[in-house]
């Protein structure tokens, strides 16, 4: 079939790229976002997130009629859902985080009035194992003038399929039309409805699965990177223990041809890697043994730097038994959940930085290139640029391996480094 209207739900950062695409093909996007001023913003052509060259796609779709935003959904023939699945709060650290499905339930429910035979219904939103099916049930209690796949199979009205998005965020516009995409359709025929749709902008493949699988896709990517990370976090918390360089004990290992052992650092951030095997965990708590303690080391890392930091702390006052903490300076190089990116999102950096100001009675600055002021997550008040710090710090904590830091090194004062590129510069 062919879409003359596509809408998509939820304008963030996935949902207002994937929007600008289909709409720089010269096809009528609707938009909708329950932030007004989101909405407001787009309407002018502008964007309230970043994202390289996504600002000349939104501004070029919008003076040309081909992209609108509202806050409530209108008629379309394709409905793109990507919003935030996020979990509830846990009561005690054994729990394990539940996924809260409650936006993709307020969206699905939105976009039903306007429904027709014959549209497509796409999941986008990185979700548990089951969630897409959950949306048609929803969609069809809703509706129960229209058939959906998990009564109709191939002959329902409604089509309905789940696609995650795999994009990396710096990268998005380029990795949108390149990168291969999962297509998981609750009958064949929606599968193929929704790789219609998709071909209208991506060059990479389009590959045909089920929903249930199209979701663990995504979660399985994740899961691994974040076991692969937690190895090497916690190979680092033993090096320290052993007095073990473990910068050069990974060089020295991934010489041999079959290993690629990550480089170790503060923990995982991101709305991704650190919140996606909780998904795979929540569904089946007693079989995801290795994914649940990768993740649990992982959340860890933060608190062993934080315990690092106060050792320096105490080392630098034995030195200096003239001073009290009170006159000790530390600076965080780093409030980013990665490098070379303003996201904040999930970041242990940022974590780490709000812990340290809580604990330290002395000057705590932070570092950070990407951003010009600091978040109102962020617990302290003083963002500093990297020449004043290495000039005012006496304890230097390395928490992202921006660019701007590889070429530089304090001379003065003590080093904790979670990054493991300025404990090993000559």
């Amino acid at each position: 079939m062919s879409f003359k209207i596509i809408s998509v739900i939820g304008l963030g950062y996935i949902g207002l790229p994937t929007a600008a695409m289909f709409a720089s093909r010269k096809i009528k996007v609707i938009g909708v976002d329950v932030n007004q001023h989101a909405v407001d913003t787009i309407n002018r052509g502008e964007i309230h997130i970043v994202e390289p060259e996504l600002d000349i796609l939104v501004h070029a779709a919008v003076t040309e009629g081909y992209l609108k935003a509202v806050t409530r959904p209108e008629p379309a023939d394709a409905f793109l859902i990507a919003v935030p699945t996020p979990f509830y709060p846990t009561i005690s650290a054994d729990d394990i985080p539940q996924p809260n499905l409650s936006y993709i339930e307020s969206a699905a429910k939105a976009i039903a009035p306007v429904l027709k035979k014959g549209d497509l219904v796409i999941l986008e939103s990185t979700s548990p194992v089951g969630a897409t099916e959950q949306m048609a049930v929803w969609l069809a209690e809703a509706r129960s003038d229209l058939t959906f796949p998990q009564t109709h199979n191939e002959e329902s009205d409604i089509r309905i399929a789940h696609c995650p998005e795999r994009v990396l965020p710096g990268h998005v516009i380029r990795e949108l039309v390149e990168n291969d995409r999962v297509i998981g359709g609750m009958s064949s025929k929606c599968s193929e409805q929704a790789i219609a749709l998709y071909k209208i902008f991506v060059a990479g493949e389009c590959v045909m699965t089920n929903a249930r699988t199209a979701e663990m896709a995504k979660l399985t990517e994740n899961s691994c990177r974040d076991v692969q990370i937690a190895f090497a976090n916690e190979l680092s918390m033993i090096c320290d223990e052993l007095d073990i360089d473990v910068w050069e004990l990974i060089s020295l290992a991934n010489r041999h041809p079959r290993i690629n052992i990550l480089k170790p650092g503060p923990g995982v951030g991101g709305h991704c890697i650190a919140v996606d095997p909780w998904f795979i965990v929540s569904k089946t708590p007693e079989l995801a043994r290795i994914i649940k303690t990768a993740r649990e080391v992982n959340d860890s890392k933060p608190e062993w730097v934080i315990n690092k930091v106060k050792i320096a702390i105490s080392d630098f006052l034995q030195s200096n038994p003239t001073k009290t903490a009170k006159n000790v300076t530390v600076t965080c190089y780093g409030l980013a959940f990665k490098p070379d990116i303003d996201d904040l999102r999930e970041s242990p950096a940022l974590s780490i930085a709000n812990e340290i100001v809580k604990l330290h009675k002395g000057t705590v600055f932070a570092v950070e290139p990407n951003i010009e002021s600091l978040p109102h997550s962020y617990a302290g008040n003083k963002l500093v640029t990297l020449s004043n710090a290495l000039k005012s710090s006496d304890i230097h904590v390395l928490l992202v391996d921006h660019k701007q830091f590889l070429n530089t090194h304090p001379t003065y004062g003590i080093i904790v480094d979670a990054k493991g590129i300025w404990n090993n510069s000559k």
